[in-house]
């Protein structure tokens, strides 16, 4: 085999191969599966065909083929242990992928995959064997009647799983739906390598490695275990574009590959590692892959879900380079290495380099502050030859420190030893209960209820009819509720909204002809059964009373004003500051929107300023907004923007307000121009990767500009200026009180000056050694240096402290001549006089400064320097 082809080359030739055979070329999908609550990465190429091979979608191709970016450190599909410690387990890797939607079937898969590994790749055919399902005798002899390959070479895989098609060659879907047998392709390292072909004993060696997986989806699964042809048969493949590149270059791991041979060259240089046969170096290169795509697409480090592993891949990276000595940010100096390996193939990653970069950085930064300590906790609990880590300690590292579980299990593991995991998650539990116990509603026992949910009404009316269906009296179901109680009214209908979604419960009144309840809040008890939480104003409310519900007009306006606005808001962000714009909470009621996303950099003015901008071209509008409900799968299809974590029932409410399109239960506007005005009042950052942004709407907003008015208004008046003319009076004033602070400072210099010419005369001499210890009045920390110098220049041989006092604070500064530095340290010196007056200081031998808190210590502080002197000359 004499051929060597790049990784670059290897994915060209791929896609140009399939689609000379009429492939349309399919470009990767996100790492984050679109719409997809099953997965939390996209583990394979087939996961952005998946409602293809489900029936749910049809595309405009039958024949596909892609290079798709693939993750594998979380769930189910979860590597990240091994990597770095084997020649071939990755967290991200690249998966090359042919598809067939009802059109090609076994015969031309199986063709083309020999065509392009022996033809195209130029591998030896000696060295191919290939596998079949047992019973798919179709397979076998297109491999052997067609293709050629000795039957000896074709290996028969059956149940080897323990059921009825349980067997490493044939694949299903899920339980029930799409399956079919497959037919794996493997190369032969050599019998110098150890290990046997598939199916043997010795088939986890490394000398025959699995390449491509041929998937023949061509039955239905039933939920009794039995399977029927499907009407119209598919393929699925994958080939692992890592361990194609090592055979192609000749190479046993992986990790000797181009792309990563260059990614552990840029890790050395970065941790100053020489030997890159280290494995914290595979793990480094690895990690960099992985997490600037994770970035690439939207996933920040946090401390839930994706955003979880993201920090985990990310701190595993950072103690991999801590262990090999390096002990500040280095991480992020890799991204332009992996964008120069992979920015062609990828360019919506090398388009984000910069804010990988930013990203990494920050989260380099915030680790590496606890890294020590935690080390240093760790390797303390491991200190006196325990062989297990306590799950207490795990915990304490991970809730304290920010060791995830599995980086604690990776220290150990690198030590022969293991850790307490059943600790780990009791203490784990623990915390969880406490804070639970800690956080319970005080009307918990309300959930109680058993009876019929209510129907609401508010999308349409803010005024209803309805009958008590319950009440409760500090959680306790109770028959009626007296005037002057709090209490929960459960009513069989209700105009109310429940908090939700962000948006806050309604507040109003239910009334009797003689009772009136005045609603607070307003609670899920359970999904469709809302509580109003109140107190009876007047009279008395009894279960099975007909009452008339009530919702404060105007404050449920404002809020949905201000809820319609956020919809906005939300889009605005993404196309201002990028897609990668998540919202990570939302709290909207009356009097503002506040709203958490995720984004790694502070929203600037001028972004702020386009953001506003584009939301109050949405008002002007005057767009109507419009709430469809529909199934989710047609939700889906809408491209209506659903939150990641979010759980969505089968039955979802479609929002298009302006240009914004989200599944959304809230109330909201009848059309955009009800919003009235948008305007931003505060943005920052409330933890790692997420950023805070409020805005106000409506009457709230034309006060807040008021306000502003009225704050010029009197800036304007106290400067004596117009307000048009009132940047150039700030400015004049400005320049003003600089010319002042300038008259001021030269005053207090000649006064020194005069004072330090006085002060001469009272140096007195200790050994050789001319020492001045004095007050000088009014002076600042500047003057004290400018004296201290014009002394030493006349004092020769001298050491000298001056002071000055601003009410009961002191500072001190010291200076000694080149001549006397030998015997006396300025350092010293002033810190021998600021500990006596409450403070202390430092700096050089020949000029230091200090701080002090006791004035009235310092003339005796002052009068021991001589002695102190003395002592040293």
């Amino acid at each position: 085999m004499t051929t060597q082809f790049t990784v670059a080359d290897i994915r060209k030739s791929f896609l140009d191969f399939f689609a000379s055979k009429g492939h349309t070329v399919v470009a990767s999908s996100p790492l984050v599966p679109g719409n997809d609550p099953t997965l939390m990465f996209t583990n394979s190429g087939m996961v952005q065909f998946k409602d293809v091979f489900l029936g749910t979608d049809k595309r405009n191709y039958v024949r596909a083929a892609s290079v798709q970016a693939c993750l594998r450190a979380g769930g189910k599909h979860n590597d990240l242990e091994n990597v770095g410690y084997t020649a071939r387990h990755h967290t991200f890797f690249e998966m090359l992928g042919n598809w067939s939607f009802g059109d090609y079937f076994k015969r031309e898969s199986l063709k083309w995959a020999w065509e392009l590994l022996t033809e195209v790749y130029k591998l030896p055919k000696e060295r191919l064997l290939a596998t079949v399902y047992a019973e798919d005798d179709e397979a076998f002899d297109i491999w052997t009647k067609e293709i050629g390959l000795p039957p000896e070479r074709v290996i028969r895989i059956g149940d080897n799983k323990g059921g009825r098609y349980k067997s490493d060659n044939f694949w299903m879907m899920a339980d029930t739906g799409p399956c079919g047998p497959c037919s794996e392709i493997f190369y032969d390292h050599g019998d110098h390598i150890p290990g046997g072909p598939p199916g043997s004993p010795e088939e986890d060696g490394d000398r025959f490695i699995e390449i491509w997986n041929n998937v023949f989806m061509q039955f239905n699964m039933h939920e009794d275990g039995s399977v029927t042809p499907l009407p119209a048969p598919c393929v699925d493949t994958g080939m692992g574009l890592e361990r194609l590149a090592a055979i192609l270059q000749h190479v046993h791991s992986n990790y000797e590959i181009d792309i990563f041979d260059a990614l552990i060259k840029a890790a050395g240089r970065e941790t100053g590692t020489t030997d890159l046969s280290n494995p914290s170096l595979k793990v480094i290169a690895d990690h960099i892959r992985a997490t600037s795509f994770l970035i690439s697409d939207g996933v920040i480090p946090s401390n839930e879900g994706r955003g979880y592993v993201q920090r985990r891949i990310v701190r595993r990276a950072i103690r991999h380079g801590y262990k090999l000595g390096q002990k500040t940010p280095f991480f992020h100096k890799l991204v332009p290495d992996l964008v120069k390996m992979m920015g062609d193939a990828y360019p919506n990653m090398a388009s984000q380099a910069q804010r990988i970069t930013e990203v990494l950085k920050a989260e380099e930064e915030r680790f590496y502050e606890t890294l020590a300590n935690g080390m240093e906790i760790l390797d303390a609990a491991l200190a006196d030859g325990a062989k297990v880590l306590p799950g207490e300690v795990a915990f304490k590292l991970h809730d304290t420190y920010g060791f995830p579980l599995d980086l604690s299990a990776d220290v150990c593991r690198e030590r022969g030893l293991t850790v307490d995991e059943a600790g780990f998650h009791a203490a784990m539990e623990a915390q969880k209960a406490k804070g639970r116990a800690a956080g319970k509603f005080k009307m918990d026992k309300a959930l109680e209820y058993t009876g019929a949910g209510n129907t609401f009404v508010g999308y349409e009316q803010l005024e209803a009819s309805a009958k008590v269906v319950a009440l409760y009296l500090d959680g306790t179901p109770v028959a009626e509720l007296k005037a002057g109680q709090q209490g929960v009214v459960v009513l069989d209908t209700t105009p109310f909204y429940a908090e939700s979604g962000g948006q806050v419960g309604d507040e109003g009144v239910i009334s009797t002809a003689s009772a009136t309840f005045a609603v607070g809040d307003t609670q899920k008890i359970k999904s469709d059964v809302f509580g109003h939480h109140g107190t009876v104003a007047q009279g008395t409310l009894a279960v099975g009373d007909a009452v008339t519900a009530s919702v404060n007009l105007d404050l449920r306006a404002a809020t949905v004003r201000n809820h319609s606005a956020t919809h906005l808001m939300h889009k605005a962000l993404r196309e201002v500051l990028g897609a990668h714009v998540q919202q990570k909470g939302s709290l909207v009621n009356a009097e503002r929107t506040r709203f958490d996303f995720a984004h790694n950099a502070p929203v600037t003015d001028a972004e702020i300023r386009q953001i506003e901008a584009k939301v109050n071209a949405e008002i002007l509008a005057n767009a109507a907004a419009q709430a469809r409900v529909m199934d989710i799968e047609s939700a889906q299809k809408t491209g209506a923007m659903m939150l990641f974590g979010e759980k969505y029932g089968d039955t979802v409410r479609v929002l298009d307000i302006g240009s914004s399109r989200e599944l959304c239960g809230g109330t909201h506007v009848q059309r955009t121009g009800d919003i009235g005005l948008f305007k931003v009042v505060a943005e920052g950052g409330v933890a790692a990767g997420v950023r805070r942004i409020e805005a106000i709407t409506g009457a709230g907003a034309l006060a807040y500009l008021q306000s502003l008015e009225d704050t010029v208004a009197q800036a304007a008046g106290a400067l004596k200026a117009p307000t048009a003319e009132l940047n150039t009076r700030i400015g004049q004033t400005l320049e003003q009180i600089k010319a002042l602070e300038k008259e001021v400072a030269a005053l207090k210099g000649k006064l020194a000056s005069s004072q330090g010419d006085e002060l001469v005369n009272q140096a007195v001499d200790v050994k050789g050694i001319k020492v001045l210890a004095a007050v000088l009045n009014g002076a600042d920390a500047k003057t004290l240096r400018d004296t201290l110098d014009k002394l030493k220049d006349k004092l020769k041989t001298a050491a000298i402290v001056l002071a000055a006092v601003d009410g009961g604070k002191v500072q001190l500064a010291a200076g000694v001549t080149a001549d006397s530095m030998g015997k006396v340290k300025a350092g010293e010196l002033v810190n021998f006089v600021a500990s006596q007056v409450g403070g202390k200081g430092g700096g050089k031998p020949d000029m230091a400064m200090a701080g002090g808190t006791d004035a009235a210590a310092l003339p005796q502080a002052l009068a021991a320097v001589r002695g102190w002197v003395s002592e040293r000359v």
